[in-house]
């Protein structure tokens, strides 16, 4: 009898691993005949000489020792673009397949991690569910340059499987799995750095380590014991990712600003757990918040925390899943600025399974006959995820060129200076010049200090023959970011067509001294400088 039960959970378990992949597939599939977009996807793969070099250990030593180039230092995820660029060039489509291929494999290892925990096979498998679908987590899937994130999410999995499996025999083999797993996970993606206070929550549930007569008795020092290394790690990451973030030219915003959108934004983010709608790119930020909205998303964040604290000891489930949701949201949550947006679905990827856990274990609690339970939440389940997996098919075809998903931003936000700036790129690159020229007045318009639209407009006025335009627009980038050397390369080959040598020269050699030698070179080779 026992091994019947044993096979029948077994089997369980393969038809919900096979399900999670077909489904999966089925709504991302698509993403094979995408291409790259212009956001980010440029400094990533499409514009990055050290992608492109070639596997050698020269560009692994790049990988390794470049902390500013792309503000992260995150050597895994560029050694596995290298990989990708080895064997699919420039052919997005490759890279599209690997990340859908990296979130599959987070999913399943999402669904090991709880049913291994739980033994609750059905719940795990919506917990994995949710995370595979839900429209939310299309950024991180379809955008190349969010490789990190898909990577990130990956390690971070098979970190909690590791530690779960070490969890049931404490040996240092499997300590160091841990270990180097976590690291692994950090070098994708520094966001992972809470990953240590999520095993701590996991041990109190569902774990239920502290439970245990020689946890009560030793409970502190065991936990420093076990989890100080992965403190260090994390330590060592955010000063490192402190780093490369202090140099970065963004516009900084007031504290009380960033304290209210962080409030705002944590509540919006639960908000469209529900109703997933106008997710775009690039999300402007909101200097001017409503006091209503900053006082509700206060109240709601206390009542939620108290709440979940006092039902601690009967719904530990309900504690846990917020201090997952809260936790792993801490780093982004824009109280310490990496960017000029207000938020990013890319940022909810992990943090959005507390939340799951709080729904999958929560709502079945509030109904108590299990046969009621039976019959009304399995339909309705499948009846979510099947809404969910439209939206996330209908969100990811948003991201199938640069145009479509530019127009889309444009279409679901306001003031979106960068969709603006950079569909006008877009235009310029297909030659529609006088197109791309309005999205470029519209973007400085929006933002008067728009370094890249100057410089942009400048080369769409240039290749109008509307040489003075150009230069002016030059000269207001240069103006602005002293040491823009695209702008000094373009200001410096319109003085060149307009004859003036001395002036044009003097611009390539100043691009040259900040490290951009390329058109200098051209010049010289034409005779058009010494």
């Amino acid at each position: 009898m026992l091994n019947k039960i044993n096979i029948s959970h077994d089997r369980q378990k393969l038809i919900v691993y096979l399900i999670l992949i077909i489904v999966t597939l089925a709504v991302y599939w698509q993403v094979d005949q995408y291409d790259f977009v212009n956001v980010d996807d440029n400094v990533y793969v499409t514009e990055n000489s050290h992608i492109q070099s070639g596997i050698s250990l020269g560009v692994c030593k790049w990988a390794f020792s470049s902390f500013t180039y792309a503000e992260f230092w995150h050597p895994v995820t560029w050694l596995s673009l290298m990989l990708e660029y080895h064997f699919y060039g420039l052919n997005a489509g490759g890279y599209h397949l690997i990340s859908l291929y990296l979130h599959i494999l987070a999913t399943l290892l999402l669904f090991w991690l709880f049913n291994r925990m739980t033994g609750a096979i059905w719940k795990s498998a919506f917990v994995a569910a949710l995370f595979a679908l839900h429209p939310l987590h299309v950024e991180s899937v379809a955008w190349i340059a969010e490789r990190k994130d898909v990577l990130s999410a990956f390690f971070w999995m098979l970190t909690l499987c590791l530690y779960v499996h070490y969890t049931e025999k404490p040996v240092i083999k499997r300590y160091m799995l841990v270990l180097f797993s976590f690291a692994c996970a950090l070098m994708s993606k520094p966001m992972v750095v809470t990953l240590p206070v999520i095993m701590i929550f996991l041990d109190y549930w569902p774990l239920g380590r502290f439970e245990s007569q020689r946890y009560k008795t030793n409970l502190i020092l065991l936990q420093l014991k076990e989890k100080v290394p992965f403190f260090i790690l994390s330590a060592v990451f955010s000063i490192m990712t402190i780093y490369a973030h202090h140099n970065r030219s963004i516009e900084h915003f007031p504290l009380v600003s960033r304290l209210a959108n962080a409030l705002v934004s944590f509540v919006t983010y639960i908000g469209k757990t529900f109703w997933p709608h106008n997710m775009a790119v690039f999300n402007p930020f909101i200097f001017q918040i409503p006091a209503w909205q900053v006082i509700g998303a206060s109240l709601l964040i206390i009542l939620i925390s108290v709440a979940v604290i006092v039902m601690a000891k009967r719904m530990p489930y309900l504690f846990v899943g917020w201090m997952w949701y809260t936790i792993a949201m801490a780093p982004v949550i824009g109280i310490i600025q990496i960017g000029d947006f207000a938020m990013a679905d890319r940022y909810y990827y992990l943090p959005s399974i507390g939340i799951t856990v709080m729904l999958t274990w929560g709502i079945p609690s509030l109904i108590k006959n299990q046969d009621i339970r039976k019959k009304i939440l399995s339909p309705v389940a499948i009846a979510v995820l099947a809404i969910l997996a439209f939206i996330t098919w209908q969100q990811c075809g948003y991201w199938r060129n640069s145009t479509e998903l530019l127009n889309h931003a444009l279409r679901v936000t306001k003031n979106n200076y960068l969709a603006h700036n950079n569909l006008g790129v877009d235009l310029f690159e297909k030659g529609t010049l006088k197109e791309a020229l309005y999205h470029f007045n519209e973007a400085i318009r929006l933002k008067a200090d728009y370094v890249e639209a100057y410089n942009d407009r400048g080369a769409a006025y240039y290749n109008l023959g509307q040489y003075q335009l150009a230069i002016k627009d030059f000269s207001k980038a240069i103006g602005l970011k002293h040491d823009f050397f695209s702008a000094y390369n373009n200001r410096g080959i319109v003085y060149l067509n307009l004859g003036e040598k001395e002036l044009g020269c003097h611009d390539l050699q100043k691009a040259c001294d900040l490290g951009n030698c390329e058109v200098l070179k051209w010049a010289k080779s034409k005779g058009s400088c010494r």
